[in-house]
Order: C-alpha cells, then sequence, then structure tokens
C-alpha cells in the first residue's frame, strides 16, 4: 500500500535537496495532451543530477510514495498521470538537460534525459551527424520519455524504434542505486542486457537518466514527394519497388487515407493542399540520397516507373526545401484536424505489412456496424503502424457518440489480434491500456513481466499503475 506525497513528505524531503528543488506540482505536470485524465495533487521534484534523482528515489522507498517519472507530458496513454490512489511525487527531469559529451567520428552521444529530442537533433547536426529519431512532439518530448516509451515516429522503416537508437542508459533504480551503462560499445555480450529492458519499461523498472545514443550520417539530399496511390496493397508494391531500386534508402513512407486530407480543409485550412481533388489514399515518401543524383531526377524516374506499373496515379515532387516543408505540413498537420474535430476513439496499431490491405476493409465494415462514423486511418506504412481514428458524423459531436468508444476500440483490437497485429505499437501501455494487455498478451510474457517487476520494484513505487496492474 503506497502512502501519499503529502505536506510532511514535501518538507522532509526538501530538507533534503537544494532550494527550489521540491513544490506543489502546477497544471501543467498533472494533465496530459488530450485531458482525458488528470493527476488531481502531487508534489513536484525538478532534479539537477542523478545523485539529486537517487536521494529522491531513495525517500520515496523510505516513505513507501508513488514516483510518476515526466518527460515532455506528451505521452498519449495516461502514463504521466495518476487519476486515482494516494498522490504521488512527480519527477520531472527537465533540468536534467546536458550534453555530457559528443564523438562525431565514433557515431555516438551522451545525453542527459531532460534534453529535448529537438536538443538532441541540433546536437548532433552541429558535429554534422544525425540522430534520426523525429516525432511531432520533438521540441516538447525528451529524450529520457522517447527512450522509457521506446518512441517510434516517421523514420522507423530505416532507422529503427528509439531502443535501436539507443547503446546504453545511466538509470536509477527502485531502491536508489544507480546503473551505469553508458559505453560507448557497440558489442558487449556480459549478461542480460539491462539497458534493453529499462527501455520501453515507461517508467516502471528505473529511472533514465542518461542515454548513449546513436548517431548516422547525414544524407548529402533529401528527395521529398507525396503520390497519389490506387490503395494501400498498391503502396505496400511501391514501398518494395522504390526500396529495391535505391538500395534502401527509404527513411519516410507515410499513408494517409482522404479522410485527412478532408479534415485538413475543415479544421486547418490555412494548411495548402497538394492536390487539387484529394485522392482516396496517398502517400508521403522521403529519401535519403548520397552524394551525385539528383533528388528531382531520382524522383521522376521513380515516378515513371511506378506510374507505368499502375501503382501511382498522380503526385507532387519537392523542388525547393520550401515545397519539402509544405509537403511534411500537410502529414504533420493530420494530428492536429483530428484533435480539433474530435476522435470518438483512437487506435495506435501495427499488423503485418501483407495483412493491412485485407484488414482495412473488414475494420471499415466493424466500425460502420456500429454507427455512422467518419475513419481517418493514416500512418507509417513501411513498418507496418497504423493510426485508425474514428470520429463523428460531419457537424456532430463527439460527446454524443463517446459511450461508443469502448465498443469501437474493442472490435478494432480484436480484429487487429486476428491479423497477428499490435493493438500498441508506439505509444505504450501507460494506464490507458492495462485492460487490453492483460487480454491480449502471451501468458508467458505477462507472467515474466510480473516477476521482473517484483524483482525490480518490490515496494511498486515507480510508475504504481502503469503497464501491469497494481
Amino acid at each position: 500500500m503506497l502512502n501519499p506525497a503529502n505536506t510532511a513528505f514535501a518538507a522532509h524531503l526538501a530538507a533534503r535537496l537544494p532550494e527550489g528543488t521540491v513544490s506543489e506540482a502546477e497544471p501543467r505536470y498533472l494533465e496530459e495532451p488530450r485531458r482525458r485524465a488528470v493527476t488531481p495533487r502531487a508534489v513536484l521534484a525538478r532534479p539537477r543530477t542523478v545523485a539529486e534523482v537517487a536521494e529522491i528515489v531513495r525517500a520515496c522507498a523510505t516513505s513507501r510514495v508513488g514516483i510518476v517519472p515526466w518527460g515532455g507530458g506528451t505521452g498519449l496513454v495516461l502514463g504521466q498521470v495518476v487519476p486515482d490512489g494516494p498522490a504521488p511525487l512527480i519527477l520531472s527531469l527537465e533540468r536534467m538537460n546536458r550534453l555530457r559529451g559528443i564523438w562525431p567520428d565514433e557515431g555516438l552521444m551522451i545525453a542527459e534525459a531532460g534534453m529535448t529530442l529537438a536538443e538532441v537533433q541540433g546536437a548532433a547536426g552541429e558535429a554534422g551527424r544525425l540522430f534520426p529519431l523525429s516525432l511531432a512532439s520533438e521540441g516538447t518530448a525528451r529524450i529520457g520519455g522517447n527512450l522509457a516509451t521506446n518512441a517510434g515516429g516517421t523514420a522507423v522503416l530505416r532507422y529503427g524504434n528509439a531502443r535501436d537508437l539507443c547503446l546504453g542508459v545511466e538509470a536509477v533504480m527502485a531502491d536508489g542505486t544507480l546503473f551505469n551503462g553508458l559505453k560507448r560499445l557497440r558489442k558487449d555480450n556480459t549478461g542480460y542486457d539491462l539497458t534493453d529492458l529499462l527501455i520501453g519499461s515507461e517508467g516502471t523498472l528505473g529511472i533514465i537518466t542518461a542515454a548513449t545514443l546513436r548517431l548516422f550520417p547525414r544524407p548529402a539530399a533529401l528527395a521529398t514527394a507525396m503520390l497519389a496511390v490506387p490503395g494501400p496493397e498498391a503502396a505496400l508494391r511501391l514501398l518494395a519497388l522504390v526500396q529495391d531500386v535505391t538500395g534502401g534508402a527509404v527513411s519516410t513512407f507515410e499513408l494517409m487515407h482522404r479522410q485527412g486530407l478532408l479534415f485538413l480543409e475543415e479544421a486547418a485550412p490555412e494548411i495548402r493542399r497538394p492536390f487539387a481533388e484529394p485522392p482516396e489514399w496517398s502517400v508521403l515518401l522521403e529519401l535519403g540520397l548520397p552524394r551525385g543524383p539528383s533528388p528531382e531526377g531520382v524522383l521522376t524516374a521513380l515516378y515513371e516507373e511506378a506510374a507505368a506499373g499502375g501503382l501511382v496515379s498522380d503526385g507532387v515532387i519537392a523542388e525547393s526545401e520550401a515545397q519539402r516543408q509544405r509537403l511534411w505540413a500537410v502529414r504533420e498537420g493530420i494530428p492536429e484536424a483530428n484533435r480539433r474535430i474530435g476522435a470518438v476513439a483512437s487506435h495506435d496499431i501495427s499488423l503485418p505489412l501483407s495483412e493491412i490491405a485485407a484488414f482495412l476493409p473488414r475494420a471499415g465494415a466493424a466500425v460502420a456496424a456500429l454507427g455512422p462514423f467518419r475513419i481517418n486511418c493514416f500512418g507509417h506504412l513501411g513498418d507496418g503502424n497504423l493510426h485508425y481514428n474514428v470520429f463523428p458524423p460531419k457537424g456532430e459531436k463527439r460527446d454524443a457518440y463517446l459511450p461508443r468508444a469502448e465498443e469501437i476500440s474493442y472490435a478494432i483490437h480484436e480484429l487487429v489480434h486476428e491479423y497477428g497485429g499490435s493493438f500498441s505499437a508506439e505509444h505504450g501501455i501507460g494506464r490507458l491500456k492495462v485492460d487490453d494487455l492483460d487480454r491480449y498478451s502471451d501468458p508467458a510474457k505477462l507472467a515474466a513481466m510480473r516477476t521482473i517487476k517484483r524483482a525490480l520494484d518490490p515496494l511498486g513505487i515507480l510508475n504504481p499503475g502503469a503497464v501491469l496492474r497494481g
């Protein structure tokens, strides 16, 4: 049983730390982006060093106070809010934002957990290297949270998830001891990989305070286009063609349905439309090219070959950085348009690539059987991750349909499971999807996860209620 982070505990903790480290949590630390839940009250701690993090964790362990790690607060599965139970301590690492070192020739950097993703990208760029993780929230999301949730984004196809971009972490464990795994080694077979275990654990097994990150050569040129395709099956054939022709140079391959472009017209008219008439399906394609070939020439040749095979019917090729940014604005504007319209139910799913074309019509029929909903399906087709969001009919508010949300999500997730997919592709479990984890995960996996949780956090103070039921 956990105890609340009350006034007495806050005073006790503040006396052990530098002035200004401990305070009452402000509203921004208590909410999540979609405002579906809030933490009613909490104590906030904002340490500047790993020693201070360890001191905080030891104090919480002694008093049996729950800890909620807080990065940028951008998570979408309620991993950063505790709607019920004793008031927690919110541990924000935003002040731990130093670049500890960068080795461009090794393709490595060590960043503290509080650096924003944009700051990490900028530091890599100043050293002539690329850190390829890219998210819509990169100006706010922090690298510790990206690793704790194993964030995905638009470049997974070529570079992998956050886990693939990290060689080691530093972390404070549940008893306040420090794990120093900040090695600059690409080969180290010395027992269990604790770094890999902590990445994606959503702060339930340890608090990541710093990480050794992989850097990559920067492409000499980017080739960007938005192409109209007959459907998802043709889009996958187009992806295979482009990968074969370019030798795997595809960094982005984003699928968008017509409904997403219509939502932009409805809710974000300031974003320029790439097509006079929105196609039923389109893809945003980006290649990272070496020195030599002209980006426009490469894309023109690809378009001609794809058109000859019936894989594309129209397209817009970026001929300048400004045009490239306008195409990206379309893709990046869709989530904001979704937010303005208001989804009844949102789904972050993944499927085997060859099953997507069969899944989509069945999912559409399942939703249509439940009501006159609009569906906006878009996402990272190259890695099988789709954001399958369901909205009320045009002109109606979502509130009247929210009682159907659970029923809709159940129908979608059951179908995803039937096709061998996942109900959580890149957002994690948090507190929102604990029931789904119980329903769809392999029993042996769940048993092992609970054993690991008990072993590393026997008091249950680390992000209580997230991932696994308390």
